[in-house]
């Protein structure tokens, strides 16, 4: 496999090594040893999958206490995924990093504790599949608004298909110093 470091700090792209012929092809999606080696030290408890149509974004989440490392795949259809840099003594506090995930190119990206993550979907439908450092806790959510100027995220699309909570979250600016000094009190 073939790790490609990106300009944050731990956030990995991953092109695995795909053996195919004219039968098909075989992947390993996960192989502990291997991808500790190259950086993902994580260990995973939760594994989901979910199917979108063209045009959904979803995110931009993170959970605010117990944060979830992520590392996430397509394996059908493509989406533009995006993962923001939460974490406040990191140098590159509030920048994004953006990949295209397809089923085609089989890249993954790890998504380290302390991000918000979020993509939208470019073919008629996507099926996004990750593994998840944390169990998912919904009283822990938290959001960022997926057009948020201070973020200058360079979304492919203009008028994504929103959840009513995806609508409705707070910029970066709205929540810097909860991410700061923490979210108790």
């Amino acid at each position: 496999m073939n790790v490609i470091k990106t300009k944050i700090k731990d956030l990995l792209i991953i092109e695995p090594k795909v053996f195919g012929d004219e039968r098909g092809f075989f992947y390993e999606t996960f192989q502990a040893e291997r991808y500790k080696a190259a950086g993902v030290n994580a260990d995973f408890v939760q594994d989901n999958r979910s199917r979108s149509s063209r045009g959904v974004l979803r995110g931009l989440h993170f959970q605010k206490t117990k944060p979830q490392g992520k590392l996430v795949s397509v394996t059908e259809g493509e989406v533009f995924d995006v993962a923001v840099d939460l974490r406040p003594e990191s140098n590159t506090f509030g920048q994004y990093e953006a990949v295209l995930l397809t089923g085609e190119n089989k890249l993954q990206f790890f998504v380290p504790p302390g991000f918000a993550h979020g993509f939208c979907v470019l073919s008629e439908t996507a099926d996004f599949q990750y593994k998840c450092t944390d169990y998912y806790d919904p009283s822990d959510e938290g959001g960022l608004l997926w057009n948020d100027d201070n973020l200058a995220i360079q979304w492919p699309i203009e008028a994504p298909l929103l959840s009513d909570k995806d609508k409705i979250q707070p910029t970066f600016n709205k929540i810097k110093y909860q991410l700061i000094n923490g979210w108790e009190g």
